[in-house]
């Protein structure tokens, strides 16, 4: 799964050719959180409190990175990095 971003400890990670709908991977520690880009709902797994909240800010401070990322990853192809929280 190619990092496509770093922050607070967390990874955000995409994998290549995964099934719809849209979604990253949050990973925190021994946690891990599987995140809908279009509405930013957790599809599986969980996060602490205030990391979620934080990624989900990021996330949707970077939405349209995030789809053009899946799109690139749809492909084959490596997504682009994606600047931290700020």
């Amino acid at each position: 799964m190619p990092e496509i971003c770093r922050f607070l400890g967390v990874i955000i990670v995409m994998n290549f050719r995964e099934h719809n709908p849209p979604y990253f991977h949050a990973v925190y520690g021994e946690d891990e959180a599987i995140i809908g880009i279009n509405d930013l709902r957790t599809l599986q797994g969980q996060l602490p409190k205030r990391i979620k909240a934080a990624v989900l800010e990021w996330a949707d401070d970077h939405r349209d990175e995030l789809m053009q990322n899946w799109n690139l990853a749809q492909s084959g192809k490596l997504p682009h990095k994606i600047k931290p929280l700020e």
